[in-house]
């Protein structure tokens, strides 16, 4: 009878040991994407994930969970969002238990796509210059509000922040439409800016930098196998943001090199 019992208490102590083990293999880890329309997916004309922060289903964010295993996303970046916004509306997504963390941030707070637009219609010298007074002066403390706000909620995540690429090249094409050539050298100087003050402050908090600037060369609007779509009159929310290979062929190289 008390080898029974025994006999027994070991095996209900082997198959606790077994499930907790099973549960522990099992367990996904929790990866929240943050950010704005370069992290929710616009450009990619399908918005299936959120009509109104149009999230994709072809955003690297999407693409990185279904290609690693055992990843639970929490897909919180929002078209349009400024590191403003990620403070009221995303960051609380980012919890002790978080694993993974992804985000692009910063464009909007310079108001780049208001920029591209002025060039596209007025000209935009004194807007660039704006644009890049902000991007020195002012992006570097909220960006540090950010990312100071992920490493507090999660100090145990690996944290990957991605830059923006170069819209432009030196062609210009019907994608181009209303801006010139000294305009696309312009906003190019401010996409490296922008690279500069985000991989500095991300460095700062011990998070990984991955700029889109390197690998995106010769896929720029107008090149023969661009990752960003042009001027869209038709659909102006998709212009000048990455497609769908911009995401797959773009993003998600720099994303999976670094989260697996």
């Amino acid at each position: 009878m008390h080898r029974s019992r025994r006999g027994l208490a070991s095996l209900a102590g082997a198959l606790v040991l077994v499930l907790c083990l099973a549960a522990s293999a099992t367990a996904a880890d929790r990866y929240v994407a943050l950010g704005d329309s370069y992290s929710s997916g616009v450009g990619t004309n399908s918005y299936t994930l959120s009509s109104s922060c149009l999230r994709s289903a072809y955003a690297y964010p999407y693409l990185e969970a279904q290609a690693r295993p055992n990843t639970a996303l929490v897909f919180a970046a929002c078209s349009g969002a400024t590191t403003t916004d990620v403070m009221n509306n995303q960051i609380a997504s980012v919890t002790a238990d978080t694993a993974l963390v992804s985000i692009t941030i910063g464009g909007n707070d310079a108001g780049f796509s208001n920029v591209i637009v002025s060039c596209t219609t007025l000209g935009c010298g004194s807007a660039i210059s704006n644009a890049q007074n902000i991007i020195r002066t002012t992006l570097p403390g909220r960006l540090d509000t950010v990312y100071s706000a992920i490493r507090s909620r999660a100090p145990n995540a690996k944290v990957l922040v991605l830059g923006y690429p170069r819209v432009f090249s030196s062609s210009g094409c019907l994608g181009t439409t209303g801006i010139d050539a000294g305009e696309r050298t312009s906003l190019n100087q401010t996409a490296d800016l922008l690279d500069s003050v985000i991989s500095a402050r991300a460095a700062a908090y011990g998070f990984t930098y991955r700029s889109a600037i390197p690998s995106w060369i010769g896929h720029a609007v107008c090149s023969s196998s661009a990752w960003l779509n042009g001027l869209n009159i038709f659909n102006t929310t998709e212009s000048y943001h990455p497609n769908r290979p911009g995401h797959s062929s773009g993003y998600l190289p720099l994303v999976r090199a670094v989260l697996g």
